[in-house]
């Protein structure tokens, strides 16, 4: 058994196998995944995980390039990824975005509009 960091075997695979230029989306419990892409669910009950506890548990292991959100995320939830510095798009952008995806991070948040699209960068 792992003894840090996550410890959701389909999870912390994901994060092992991403290249430079790899994305992943973490989303809240609505956000639908596109045909074709990975889903990792999390989701367990209304709120449970949040949103922010996954990101953050992301963010110990992965290096990220960039990132992506909606517009429409609200400002309460602009500061959860604020060190983030995401670039804004449509949520319907977003969405075609998240086909791209290797794989979408399904939580059990139901913010509205509580998505990110990380891309992976390079710790070198």
């Amino acid at each position: 058994m792992k003894k840090t960091g996550v410890l959701n075997r389909d999870l912390a695979a994901l994060i092992a196998s991403l290249g430079h230029g790899d994305s992943i989306v973490i989303g809240d419990a609505g956000l639908p995944v596109p045909n074709g892409v990975q889903c990792i669910d999390l989701a367990v009950t209304h709120g449970v995980p949040r949103f922010a506890d996954v990101l953050t548990a992301v963010l110990s292991e992965m290096v990220v390039e960039t990132a992506v959100a909606a517009d429409e995320a609200k400002p309460e939830i602009r500061q959860i990824w604020a060190n983030l510095a995401p670039t804004y798009t449509s949520h319907d952008d977003f969405k075609a975005l998240s086909a791209t995806a290797k794989a979408v991070i399904r939580t059990g948040e139901t913010t509205p509009y509580c998505n990110i699209l990380l891309r992976s960068g390079v710790n070198f």
